[in-house]
């Protein structure tokens, strides 16, 4: 651990990449640290996804995002990206994974799958999308149930079972369905989350009504089996055949790493991370916030288009400080 850098970003995304390009325009010594894939995240959203927001809104760094539609997919995001990855030249380690962080005097020592690094400042920016929010409930480690969904293909012919009413489960549900799947839905509330994306709320919600797919309300699973699963509803248990369950039950931040590095958290239930709105750094000096990281498990706060400002936030901190 011979060389020292100025910043060293934790995390691939979008965000994570506008930090290396402040930095870079700063003429900071950086390194970004991606554990999986470049854009990591939006590589693991489902093949066909649409983004909510527009493809200007999701532009950074002088870069024109074009899309064919308004609202770019997730193939034109990570077309975009690579662009911009390139363009800058940024210096990412992918498929390099942090395992331990530690400040040490002034310095951070960064432990990885791969090597060991210092480092005067860091940057968390590992978004929220690689724990997934468990059910907890017996039969969830079977081989049957997954916890990320990517295209239909799969489930042709399959009794699925959708769990949750979020802009995931619905496009899961819906895309299952068109392709033959025998679809079912457990909500914890009366119907579909009311934040589903405008355009396909009303297609969820017509398919529900007209029976092609069975929404179990106000109900949760209770245990998963190898040929069907039992759910608790209002009425008493129900025994449901099932081939797969496809839990889009959310994810939440990776808090192992800000536990690591002393990151206090509100004692509420978004356990949100303290942090200077100002600046993004954390409680402990040197530590910085940036994307949806910031709103613990209030996950519907920060979004690619609102946080990349966050990245000029850090370095102009940095810079002041020198």
């Amino acid at each position: 651990m011979e060389k020292t850098y100025d910043l060293i970003i934790i995390g691939g995304g979008p965000i994570g990449l506008a930090c290396g390009i402040e930095a870079g325009k700063a003429g900071l010594d950086y390194l970004i640290l991606e554990k999986g894939a470049l854009t990591n995240s939006i590589y693991n959203y489902p093949v066909n996804m649409t983004f909510f927001s527009t493809s200007d809104r999701l532009e950074m760094a002088d870069i024109p995002f074009m899309s064919v539609g308004v609202k770019p997919t997730r193939t034109e995001a990570l077309e975009y990206y690579r662009r911009v990855y390139f363009h800058y030249k940024l210096k990412v380690n992918l498929y390099e994974g942090v395992e331990t962080l530690k400040k040490v005097g002034d310095l951070f020592e960064i432990i990885t799958s791969k090597a060991d690094y210092n480092s005067k400042n860091i940057v968390l920016a590992t978004g929220f999308y690689d724990l997934p929010n468990l059910m907890n409930v017996p039969g969830e480690d079977l081989p049957k149930v997954l916890h990320y969904y990517k295209e239909p293909w799969p489930f042709i012919n399959q009794k699925v079972l959708v769990v949750g009413g979020a802009n995931s489960a619905v496009d899961a549900a819906l895309e299952c369905w068109r392709k033959g799947a025998e679809v079912s839905m457990v909500l914890l509330g009366d119907e579909v989350d009311e934040n589903v994306k405008y355009w396909v709320r009303p297609d969820i919600m017509n398919r529900i009504k007209e029976g092609s797919i069975r929404a179990f309300t106000h109900s949760k699973v209770k245990e998963i089996r190898e040929r069907d699963v039992v759910i608790a509803t209002p009425e008493g248990d129900t025994i449901l055949e099932n081939d797969w369950v496809l839990a889009m039950t959310g994810y939440k931040p990776n808090f192992s790493l800000l536990d690591q590095l002393g990151v206090e958290l509100s004692l509420d239930d978004k356990r949100q991370p303290c942090y200077d709105q100002a600046n993004q750094e954390s409680n402990v000096p040197g530590v910085y916030l940036a994307g949806v990281v910031c709103g613990g498990l209030n996950t519907r706060e920060f979004f690619i288009e609102n946080s990349i400002v966050h990245a000029i936030s850090i370095v102009n901190d940095i810079l002041n400080k020198k």
